[in-house]
């Protein structure tokens, strides 16, 4: 590792601080070089509150203000050069004096890509990179997908027996893991900007989908925790008022299609404060998954969480929104009619989608393995 990814690898390490807190910003660390010796270090904390470059320099101030001329400035994602709900960071680092500023990535977003960069360049500041750049990508990969695609980064979060299944005939599935892996979980939903499920699964199960930080190991203070939009796939409103998913009802969305539904039911979710969106109709005669992401996305969403039962996980999966699979697996046998993973109505090895397996880890008596479907890659090889 040379100096340059030295510095930078600490500022991804200061951006993982705002896993919970930035949406819909991206995580953001930075951290300030004067002679090899780190003179201010800053992360983006939350939006509209200072960004990470604003942050280290204020931290450079208190600890060394006559260095900061002549500095070197290492951040994650390019220095915005637009004014939003702060000033342009790249101003900042022109005016304090900044001589060189080393950069993991260009910011995603197309309409403003390299302006940053190129306005430290015009005020005389050397600019470098990009260094460790799929580390400074995999802090952001919702915004990223979002500036790029219109769609936010979407994760299943599946439990399964070693069997292959997720609940029994009936439907009961409580509990398949063990409480470290619930846990986990929690880790999950905190990052994620919404939860998405289906109307079944609140019909089946009445559950409240919120962020429950309660144990110590959990990485961050439940006083921190923005809870996540929580998001129903309910094609003809067919949801109970009184289901726990809709309290606090600020918090709460539902997608349908417009002409299934019934007047009635849309002005008592309407007055209970719910937020209701309508999706077009996809080809299978359904609600369009597609469309409804890109209205999330639209709205600043940029990781998902779906937490759903087997048919509207093989929905989204064929749909091609699928960018991680989150697999709990048991050490459990539910037998062979229980119910699966997801509902694919495969009928081919040719039909077979491939999963690629990023990570594996013991979580109490659980394995956790985390996998991408190659179809991605696929359909980006066919293009």
């Amino acid at each position: 590792m040379n100096n340059h990814e030295y510095w930078m690898a600490q500022a991804v390490q200061l951006a993982k601080q705002g896993l919970y807190s930035t949406h819909p910003n991206p995580r953001v660390g930075c951290v300030l070089v004067d002679q090899d010796k780190l003179i201010g270090k800053g992360f983006h904390q939350k939006a509209g509150e200072g960004h990470a470059e604003v942050n280290a320099l204020a931290d450079a101030q208190q600890n060394a203000a006559d260095k900061i001329q002549g500095a070197t400035a290492y951040v994650t994602l390019e220095p915005c050069s637009h004014q939003g709900k702060t000033p342009p960071c790249a101003d900042a680092l022109i005016h304090a004096g900044i001589t060189r500023v080393v950069y993991g990535m260009q910011d995603p977003n197309p309409q403003v890509a390299g302006k940053g960069l190129a306005k430290l360049a015009a005020a005389g500041i050397e600019v470098i990179g990009p260094v460790l750049q799929a580390d400074c990508e995999a802090l952001n990969p919702g915004f990223n997908k979002r500036m790029r695609e219109g769609l936010p980064y979407v994760r299943v979060k599946l439990a399964m027996s070693v069997d292959g299944r997720t609940a029994m005939a009936s439907g009961e599935s409580q509990w398949i893991t063990g409480a470290e892996a619930r846990r986990d979980v929690q880790r999950w939903r905190a990052q994620s900007d919404a939860i998405v499920t289906g109307i079944g699964s609140v019909l089946a199960d009445n559950p409240n989908m919120t962020v429950r930080i309660d144990h110590d190991d959990q990485e961050t203070d439940a006083k921190n925790v923005r809870q996540p939009l929580r998001v129903i796939m309910d094609t003809a409103l067919s949801i109970v008022p009184e289901a726990k998913i809709l309290y606090p009802s600020s918090q709460a969305c539902l997608f349908a299609i417009e002409d299934e539904i019934e007047a009635e039911n849309l002005a008592v979710l309407t007055q209970k404060g719910v937020m209701v969106k309508f999706a077009e109709r996809g080809d299978d005669g359904r609600l369009d998954l597609v469309d409804a992401m890109a209205q999330l996305a639209d709205a600043g969403i940029n990781e998902v969480l779906l937490e759903t039962g087997a048919e509207l996980a093989g929905g989204f999966l064929q749909a091609g929104l699928i960018d991680e699979i989150i697999l709990y697996m048991a050490p459990k046998l539910l037998g062979s009619v229980a119910r699966p993973l997801f509902q694919l109505p495969l009928e081919e090895m040719a039909e077979s989608i491939d999963l690629e397996l990023q990570s594996v880890r013991q979580v109490g008596g659980d394995l956790r393995l985390i996998y991408q479907p190659l179809y991605l890659e696929e359909a980006f090889d066919e293009e």
